[in-house]
């Protein structure tokens, strides 16, 4: 179904591991917790980002692009893996950083994806807190074709109808995974932000007749506009799935707020203790600015008894832990 309407790349070590979280699923007492390893992708230390970027750079290299151009914060994911697609498939790569972050701590500045950023040979610009992104881009991409190049813009956090196509691959993945294992999950947990990434998955699940629900748990702290993305992307998501029918928002589209912390990039104190619990039950790391706000959500959700020792739930992990070195003070 995605190929017969859409072209991707190779780039992501697919299908990642679901698997069950037995002992942190024993501690907690709760349902069986399953957990999609997203963060194994592959591509430059993996995560979400790479699942996008499979169509993404598709697009660009069939529009015969010699560069992209992308943004994102200092210690975005989203431009680490933009990078690394780049090089892997001989696109030069212009990155426009902002300083969208209010964090102190001198190691954010200097450490973390923005070291393997400029490892993996992107050009980097970087612009105060407020910039306008999109027009910084826009501005970059007018340049770069006066001197000759044929740039590729891709959207922050690649969250548009393309790179949704690549989550709503992973839920067909994911459903034919559950199959595999036997089991029903009463809903999958994720972290959402720039909406492309739960869109994807909606419009799979609507695809699949509505399986399971997908609970994006926001984590910027303003749930407004991940959820006007979101309602922005599925509908031509789906068009380019071939499926035509309408969807409902009222239905389809649930952002779990309560656990996004002050802002973005701000870590929690929530999250931070999600991020101590799997890593110390389970050894596997997450992040203090998506994939760690939004296990707390689920475990808030199972400590609230909101499911039963014999319900099954599957956490998305999106990656991140390459962003760790950047919050040194949390876990000292």
């Amino acid at each position: 179904m995605l190929t017969e309407f859409n072209s991707s790349v190779p780039l992501a070590f697919t299908p990642t591991p679901l698997h069950l979280l037995s002992k942190l699923s024993k501690h907690l007492g709760g349902p069986e917790i399953f957990i999609k390893r997203d963060d194994c992708t592959g591509l430059a230390g993996g995560g979400n980002k790479t699942r996008k970027l499979e169509f993404l750079i598709a697009d660009a290299l069939d529009k015969e692009a010699t560069c992209v151009i992308t943004a994102g914060g200092l210690q975005s994911n989203h431009v680490r893996q933009t990078a690394a697609a780049a090089a892997r498939y001989g696109l030069k790569c212009h990155l426009v950083l902002v300083r969208n972050v209010d964090w102190q701590d001198p190691a954010y500045q200097t450490s973390g994806n923005l070291v393997l950023d400029k490892l993996l040979g992107a050009e980097i610009t970087i612009h105060p807190g407020g910039s306008d992104r999109d027009q910084i881009m826009d501005d970059l991409a007018s340049d770069l074709t006066k001197a000759g190049e044929r740039p590729y813009v891709i959207p922050v956090g690649g969250s548009n109808a393309v790179g949704a196509l690549g989550y709503a691959s992973a839920l067909m993945e994911i459903q034919e995974q559950c199959r595999e294992l036997s089991i029903s999950p009463k809903a999958l947990y994720h972290a959402t932000s720039s909406g492309g990434t739960q869109a994807g998955l909606i419009a799979g699940m609507i695809t699949l007749k509505r399986p399971f629900p997908i609970l994006g748990v926001e984590v910027d702290g303003d749930p407004a506009p991940v959820t006007d993305a979101i309602k922005s992307i599925v509908p031509e998501t789906l068009e380019r799935l071939g499926r035509f029918e309408s969807w409902d928002p009222e239905q389809d589209l649930q952002v779990i707020t309560g656990y996004g912390g002050s802002n973005y990039g701000i870590p929690s104190d929530a999250g931070n203790e999600a991020i101590e619990l799997l890593a110390r039950n389970e050894g596997i790391l997450l992040d203090p600015v998506y994939s760690g706000k939004a296990f707390a959500g689920l475990v808030d959700h199972i400590r609230q008894g909101r499911f039963t020792e014999n319900d099954t739930v599957i956490f998305l992990h999106t990656g991140g832990a390459q962003a760790l070195g950047a919050y040194p003070s949390l876990f000292r």
